[in-house]
Protein backbone atom coordinates (compact mmCIF):
# COMPACT_ATOMS: atom_id res chain seq x y z
CA UNK A 1 0.00 0.00 0.00
CA UNK A 2 1.15 3.39 -0.83
CA UNK A 3 0.35 6.17 1.66
CA UNK A 4 -0.61 9.58 1.45
CA UNK A 5 -0.02 11.54 4.96
CA UNK A 6 -1.95 14.86 5.42
CA UNK A 7 -0.21 16.99 8.30
CA UNK A 8 -3.17 19.04 9.67
CA UNK A 9 -6.64 18.64 9.58
CA UNK A 10 -7.66 22.46 8.39
CA UNK A 11 -8.84 24.22 5.78
CA UNK A 12 -6.28 23.00 3.08
CA UNK A 13 -5.95 19.81 4.84
CA UNK A 14 -9.58 18.97 4.76
CA UNK A 15 -10.19 20.55 1.12
CA UNK A 16 -7.35 17.85 -0.24
CA UNK A 17 -8.81 15.37 1.53
CA UNK A 18 -12.45 16.39 0.82
CA UNK A 19 -11.67 16.37 -2.73
CA UNK A 20 -9.75 13.04 -2.92
CA UNK A 21 -12.36 11.25 -1.14
CA UNK A 22 -15.33 12.50 -3.64
CA UNK A 23 -12.87 10.99 -6.51
CA UNK A 24 -11.77 7.37 -7.61
CA UNK A 25 -9.02 6.52 -5.18
CA UNK A 26 -6.32 3.67 -6.66
CA UNK A 27 -6.78 0.47 -4.41
CA UNK A 28 -3.57 0.94 -3.30
CA UNK A 29 -3.60 4.34 -1.39
CA UNK A 30 -4.46 4.75 1.66
CA UNK A 31 -5.22 8.38 3.59
CA UNK A 32 -3.50 8.92 7.05
CA UNK A 33 -4.75 12.35 8.44
CA UNK A 34 -2.43 13.55 11.57
CA UNK A 35 -3.97 16.42 13.28
CA UNK A 36 -4.13 17.29 17.06
CA UNK A 37 -7.56 17.51 17.45
CA UNK A 38 -10.24 15.03 16.43
CA UNK A 39 -12.10 17.86 15.02
CA UNK A 40 -11.58 20.54 12.17
CA UNK A 41 -11.94 24.14 14.35
CA UNK A 42 -13.11 26.97 12.44
CA UNK A 43 -10.05 29.21 12.83
CA UNK A 44 -12.05 32.39 11.18
CA UNK A 45 -14.16 32.62 14.11
CA UNK A 46 -12.18 32.13 16.81
CA UNK A 47 -12.11 35.62 17.59
CA UNK A 48 -15.83 35.28 18.73
CA UNK A 49 -15.06 32.53 20.94
CA UNK A 50 -12.36 34.29 22.66
CA UNK A 51 -14.85 36.84 22.91
CA UNK A 52 -17.40 34.63 24.65
CA UNK A 53 -20.24 35.28 21.75
CA UNK A 54 -19.96 31.51 20.96
CA UNK A 55 -18.89 28.03 22.43
CA UNK A 56 -16.25 26.08 21.16
CA UNK A 57 -18.72 23.74 20.42
CA UNK A 58 -20.05 25.54 17.59
CA UNK A 59 -16.64 26.18 15.79
CA UNK A 60 -16.16 22.59 15.44
CA UNK A 61 -16.56 20.38 12.14
CA UNK A 62 -16.12 16.63 12.60
CA UNK A 63 -13.61 14.99 10.21
CA UNK A 64 -14.72 12.49 7.69
CA UNK A 65 -15.28 9.35 8.19
CA UNK A 66 -13.99 6.56 5.29
CA UNK A 67 -12.63 3.34 5.08
CA UNK A 68 -9.48 4.67 2.94
CA UNK A 69 -8.99 7.62 5.84
CA UNK A 70 -7.46 6.84 9.04
CA UNK A 71 -7.13 9.79 11.51
CA UNK A 72 -4.35 9.96 13.98
CA UNK A 73 -4.13 12.41 16.98
CA UNK A 74 -1.26 13.91 18.00
CA UNK A 75 1.12 16.77 17.85
CA UNK A 76 3.77 17.10 14.95
CA UNK A 77 7.44 16.51 16.04
CA UNK A 78 9.70 16.64 13.14
CA UNK A 79 10.20 15.62 9.57
CA UNK A 80 12.43 13.77 8.11
CA UNK A 81 12.55 14.13 4.39
CA UNK A 82 15.64 11.80 3.39
CA UNK A 83 13.55 9.16 5.12
CA UNK A 84 9.88 9.73 4.64
CA UNK A 85 9.61 9.74 7.91
CA UNK A 86 7.31 12.24 10.13
CA UNK A 87 7.92 11.57 14.10
CA UNK A 88 5.19 13.06 16.61
CA UNK A 89 6.02 14.38 19.60
CA UNK A 90 5.95 10.76 21.24
CA UNK A 91 8.93 9.67 19.15
CA UNK A 92 6.35 7.60 16.85
CA UNK A 93 7.66 7.07 13.46
CA UNK A 94 5.13 7.50 10.87
CA UNK A 95 5.86 6.40 7.06
CA UNK A 96 4.81 7.84 3.86
CA UNK A 97 5.08 7.81 0.29
CA UNK A 98 3.14 10.93 -0.81
CA UNK A 99 3.54 14.26 2.23
CA UNK A 100 0.74 17.26 2.17
CA UNK A 101 1.85 19.47 4.82
CA UNK A 102 -1.15 21.72 5.92
CA UNK A 103 0.19 22.55 8.80
CA UNK A 104 -0.70 26.23 9.52
CA UNK A 105 0.30 29.07 11.22
CA UNK A 106 1.19 30.29 14.35
CA UNK A 107 1.60 33.96 15.85
CA UNK A 108 4.97 35.87 15.20
CA UNK A 109 6.08 38.20 18.08
CA UNK A 110 9.10 39.44 15.78
CA UNK A 111 11.34 38.84 18.88
CA UNK A 112 9.99 41.83 20.87
CA UNK A 113 11.07 40.36 24.42
CA UNK A 114 8.39 39.75 26.61
CA UNK A 115 5.64 39.43 23.87
CA UNK A 116 4.99 35.88 23.45
CA UNK A 117 5.42 35.81 27.92
CA UNK A 118 2.90 38.16 28.31
CA UNK A 119 0.32 38.10 25.34
CA UNK A 120 -2.94 35.50 24.70
CA UNK A 121 -3.54 34.19 21.00
CA UNK A 122 -6.19 33.36 19.23
CA UNK A 123 -4.34 31.27 16.65
CA UNK A 124 -5.28 27.69 18.09
CA UNK A 125 -8.09 26.11 20.15
CA UNK A 126 -6.85 25.46 23.00
CA UNK A 127 -4.80 29.31 23.07
CA UNK A 128 -8.23 31.00 21.98
CA UNK A 129 -9.79 28.65 25.25
CA UNK A 130 -7.52 30.50 27.45
CA UNK A 131 -7.88 34.08 25.77
CA UNK A 132 -11.46 33.88 26.48
CA UNK A 133 -10.75 33.00 30.17
CA UNK A 134 -8.62 35.70 30.54
CA UNK A 135 -10.59 38.21 28.81
CA UNK A 136 -13.65 37.46 30.30
CA UNK A 137 -11.98 37.17 33.97
CA UNK A 138 -11.21 41.10 33.42
CA UNK A 139 -12.83 43.15 36.05
CA UNK A 140 -15.80 45.94 35.11
CA UNK A 141 -14.05 49.19 33.37
CA UNK A 142 -10.96 47.36 33.46
CA UNK A 143 -8.36 47.47 30.09
CA UNK A 144 -7.83 45.37 27.14
CA UNK A 145 -5.07 46.00 24.15
CA UNK A 146 -5.53 44.35 20.95
CA UNK A 147 -1.81 44.32 19.24
CA UNK A 148 -2.80 44.52 15.59
CA UNK A 149 -4.99 46.34 13.56
CA UNK A 150 -5.38 43.55 10.42
CA UNK A 151 -8.82 41.59 9.95
CA UNK A 152 -8.27 39.19 13.02
CA UNK A 153 -7.50 42.26 15.69
CA UNK A 154 -10.71 44.35 13.79
CA UNK A 155 -12.63 41.56 14.14
CA UNK A 156 -11.85 40.84 17.99
CA UNK A 157 -12.20 43.90 18.80
CA UNK A 158 -15.69 44.41 17.80
CA UNK A 159 -16.75 41.30 19.03
CA UNK A 160 -15.37 41.95 22.65
CA UNK A 161 -16.98 45.48 22.68
CA UNK A 162 -20.57 43.60 21.95
CA UNK A 163 -19.67 41.30 24.51
CA UNK A 164 -18.46 43.31 27.13
CA UNK A 165 -19.48 47.03 26.86
CA UNK A 166 -18.04 48.15 30.20
CA UNK A 167 -14.49 46.95 29.08
CA UNK A 168 -12.02 49.61 27.99
CA UNK A 169 -10.63 48.53 24.51
CA UNK A 170 -7.59 49.72 22.34
CA UNK A 171 -6.21 48.09 19.45
CA UNK A 172 -2.33 49.16 18.96
CA UNK A 173 -1.44 49.01 15.16
CA UNK A 174 1.59 50.32 13.89
CA UNK A 175 0.20 51.63 10.67
CA UNK A 176 -1.39 54.76 10.54
CA UNK A 177 -5.15 53.45 10.63
CA UNK A 178 -6.63 50.11 11.08
CA UNK A 179 -7.32 47.71 8.22
CA UNK A 180 -3.63 49.54 6.28
CA UNK A 181 -3.77 46.82 3.96
CA UNK A 182 -7.69 47.47 2.88
CA UNK A 183 -9.17 50.59 0.81
CA UNK A 184 -8.98 53.96 2.74
CA UNK A 185 -12.60 54.40 2.69
CA UNK A 186 -13.09 51.33 3.93
CA UNK A 187 -10.56 51.53 6.55
CA UNK A 188 -12.40 54.96 7.53
CA UNK A 189 -15.97 53.24 7.65
CA UNK A 190 -14.38 50.60 10.17
CA UNK A 191 -12.63 53.64 12.35
CA UNK A 192 -16.17 55.01 12.66
CA UNK A 193 -17.72 52.35 13.86
CA UNK A 194 -15.26 51.94 16.81
CA UNK A 195 -15.58 55.64 17.50
CA UNK A 196 -19.37 55.34 17.93
CA UNK A 197 -18.84 51.94 19.63
CA UNK A 198 -16.20 53.37 22.21
CA UNK A 199 -12.99 51.45 20.93
CA UNK A 200 -9.98 53.42 21.10
CA UNK A 201 -7.70 52.94 17.85
CA UNK A 202 -3.92 53.74 18.34
CA UNK A 203 -2.17 54.40 15.05
CA UNK A 204 1.74 54.20 14.82
CA UNK A 205 2.91 52.35 17.51
CA UNK A 206 5.93 50.72 17.28
CA UNK A 207 6.20 47.71 20.16
CA UNK A 208 9.32 48.01 22.04
CA UNK A 209 9.02 44.91 24.85
CA UNK A 210 5.73 43.88 26.59
CA UNK A 211 5.53 42.99 30.22
CA UNK A 212 2.74 41.71 32.10
CA UNK A 213 0.78 44.69 32.43
CA UNK A 214 1.62 47.22 29.67
CA UNK A 215 2.77 47.45 26.01
CA UNK A 216 5.78 49.72 25.71
CA UNK A 217 5.99 52.33 22.43
CA UNK A 218 9.53 53.17 23.48
CA UNK A 219 9.59 54.57 26.71
CA UNK A 220 5.86 55.29 26.83
CA UNK A 221 3.92 52.85 28.48
CA UNK A 222 0.42 51.42 27.49
CA UNK A 223 -1.33 49.99 30.16
CA UNK A 224 -3.65 46.75 30.40
CA UNK A 225 -5.31 44.06 32.15
CA UNK A 226 -4.88 41.59 29.28
CA UNK A 227 -3.25 42.05 25.90
CA UNK A 228 -4.12 40.09 22.91
CA UNK A 229 -1.79 39.39 20.44
CA UNK A 230 -2.96 39.74 16.33
CA UNK A 231 0.46 41.51 15.41
CA UNK A 232 1.32 38.66 12.83
CA UNK A 233 1.95 35.34 11.61
CA UNK A 234 4.45 32.51 10.70
CA UNK A 235 4.44 28.60 9.74
CA UNK A 236 4.53 26.31 12.87
CA UNK A 237 7.82 25.38 14.42
CA UNK A 238 8.15 22.08 12.58
CA UNK A 239 7.98 24.00 9.12
CA UNK A 240 10.45 26.21 10.17
CA UNK A 241 12.78 23.75 11.39
CA UNK A 242 12.84 22.50 8.10
CA UNK A 243 15.98 23.28 5.59
CA UNK A 244 13.91 24.43 2.54
CA UNK A 245 14.34 27.13 0.34
CA UNK A 246 11.51 29.80 2.02
CA UNK A 247 10.77 33.32 1.32
CA UNK A 248 10.89 36.74 3.65
CA UNK A 249 8.28 35.03 5.69
CA UNK A 250 9.52 32.06 6.34
CA UNK A 251 7.10 29.69 3.77
CA UNK A 252 8.33 27.24 2.43
CA UNK A 253 9.03 27.79 -1.24
CA UNK A 254 7.39 25.60 -4.10
CA UNK A 255 6.30 25.12 -7.44
CA UNK A 256 4.06 25.10 -10.20
CA UNK A 257 2.40 22.05 -8.31
CA UNK A 258 2.71 23.30 -4.96
CA UNK A 259 5.49 20.77 -4.34
CA UNK A 260 9.03 21.01 -3.03
CA UNK A 261 11.89 21.09 -5.93
CA UNK A 262 13.91 18.80 -4.33
CA UNK A 263 11.14 16.20 -2.41
CA UNK A 264 8.81 16.27 -5.48
CA UNK A 265 6.86 13.90 -3.39
CA UNK A 266 6.18 17.03 -0.65
CA UNK A 267 3.40 19.14 -1.06
CA UNK A 268 2.42 22.64 1.17
CA UNK A 269 -0.44 23.84 1.35
CA UNK A 270 -2.22 27.15 3.04
CA UNK A 271 0.07 29.51 5.54
CA UNK A 272 3.34 27.58 5.27
CA UNK A 273 3.80 27.80 1.68
CA UNK A 274 4.85 30.69 -0.25
CA UNK A 275 2.09 31.78 -2.53
CA UNK A 276 1.82 34.89 -4.59
CA UNK A 277 -1.53 35.73 -2.69
CA UNK A 278 -2.14 36.45 1.36
CA UNK A 279 -2.98 33.70 3.63
CA UNK A 280 -6.45 32.33 3.91
CA UNK A 281 -8.55 30.33 4.70
CA UNK A 282 -10.26 30.33 1.27
CA UNK A 283 -6.69 30.39 -0.13
CA UNK A 284 -5.72 27.49 1.76
CA UNK A 285 -9.33 25.41 1.04
CA UNK A 286 -8.63 26.41 -2.86
CA UNK A 287 -4.67 25.13 -2.81
CA UNK A 288 -5.66 22.00 -1.38
CA UNK A 289 -8.34 21.36 -3.98
CA UNK A 290 -6.01 22.09 -6.88
CA UNK A 291 -3.86 19.51 -4.72
CA UNK A 292 -5.99 16.88 -4.92
CA UNK A 293 -6.65 16.98 -8.79
CA UNK A 294 -2.61 17.05 -9.22
CA UNK A 295 -2.19 14.40 -7.64
CA UNK A 296 -5.16 12.66 -9.03
CA UNK A 297 -3.81 13.15 -11.93
CA UNK A 298 -0.28 12.04 -11.52
CA UNK A 299 -1.78 8.66 -10.18
CA UNK A 300 -3.19 8.16 -13.36
CA UNK A 301 0.30 9.16 -15.59
CA UNK A 302 -1.56 12.23 -16.74
CA UNK A 303 -0.28 15.92 -16.62
CA UNK A 304 -2.03 17.80 -14.09
CA UNK A 305 -4.02 20.82 -15.79
CA UNK A 306 -3.94 23.84 -12.95
CA UNK A 307 -6.26 26.86 -13.65
CA UNK A 308 -5.10 30.25 -11.53
CA UNK A 309 -6.91 30.16 -8.02
CA UNK A 310 -9.64 33.24 -7.83
CA UNK A 311 -10.42 34.06 -4.49
CA UNK A 312 -13.81 36.13 -4.47
CA UNK A 313 -13.20 38.34 -2.07
CA UNK A 314 -12.68 38.81 2.08
CA UNK A 315 -15.54 39.62 4.32
CA UNK A 316 -14.83 40.56 7.77
CA UNK A 317 -17.45 41.64 11.12
CA UNK A 318 -18.48 44.32 13.51
CA UNK A 319 -19.94 42.24 15.85
CA UNK A 320 -23.05 40.79 14.61
CA UNK A 321 -25.05 43.37 12.92
CA UNK A 322 -22.64 45.08 10.55
CA UNK A 323 -19.31 44.20 8.54
CA UNK A 324 -17.30 44.87 5.93
CA UNK A 325 -15.57 43.45 2.90
CA UNK A 326 -13.54 44.11 0.30
CA UNK A 327 -14.71 41.73 -3.03
CA UNK A 328 -12.64 42.09 -5.82
CA UNK A 329 -11.84 46.20 -6.44
CA UNK A 330 -15.07 46.89 -4.52
CA UNK A 331 -15.43 47.63 -1.13
CA UNK A 332 -18.70 46.56 0.95
CA UNK A 333 -19.50 48.13 4.27
CA UNK A 334 -22.98 47.67 6.44
CA UNK A 335 -25.44 44.94 7.46
CA UNK A 336 -24.85 43.51 3.67
CA UNK A 337 -21.20 42.25 4.47
CA UNK A 338 -22.09 40.49 7.54
CA UNK A 339 -25.28 38.75 6.49
CA UNK A 340 -22.89 37.58 3.89
CA UNK A 341 -20.10 36.69 6.14
CA UNK A 342 -22.57 34.30 8.12
CA UNK A 343 -23.99 32.73 5.07
CA UNK A 344 -20.34 31.76 4.04
CA UNK A 345 -19.65 29.87 7.47
CA UNK A 346 -23.08 28.48 7.28
CA UNK A 347 -22.09 27.03 3.51
CA UNK A 348 -18.44 26.13 4.85
CA UNK A 349 -19.61 23.80 7.37
CA UNK A 350 -22.16 21.95 5.57
CA UNK A 351 -19.51 21.42 3.19
CA UNK A 352 -16.49 20.34 5.13
CA UNK A 353 -19.55 18.97 7.76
Amino acid sequence: MRTLLVLGGGYGGLALIQELLGSHLPHDVEMVLIDRMPYQGIKTEYYALAAGTVTDYHLRIQFPVHPRLTVRYGEVGSIDLESRLVFLETGEPVAYDILAIALGCTDNYHNIPGAEKYTCSIQSFSGTRETYRRLNDVKPYGSVNIVGGGLSGVELAAELRESRPDLNISILDRGERVLSSFPAKLSQYVEEWFKVHHVETLGQISVSHVEKDAIFNGTQAIPADVTVWTGGIQPVKVVQQLELPKDRGGRIIVGSHYNVTDYPEVYVIGDCASLPFAPSAQAAGAQGEQVANIIQALWRNETPKLHKIKLKGTLGSLGKNAGFGLMGRRSVMGRVPRLLKSGVLWMSKRHFG
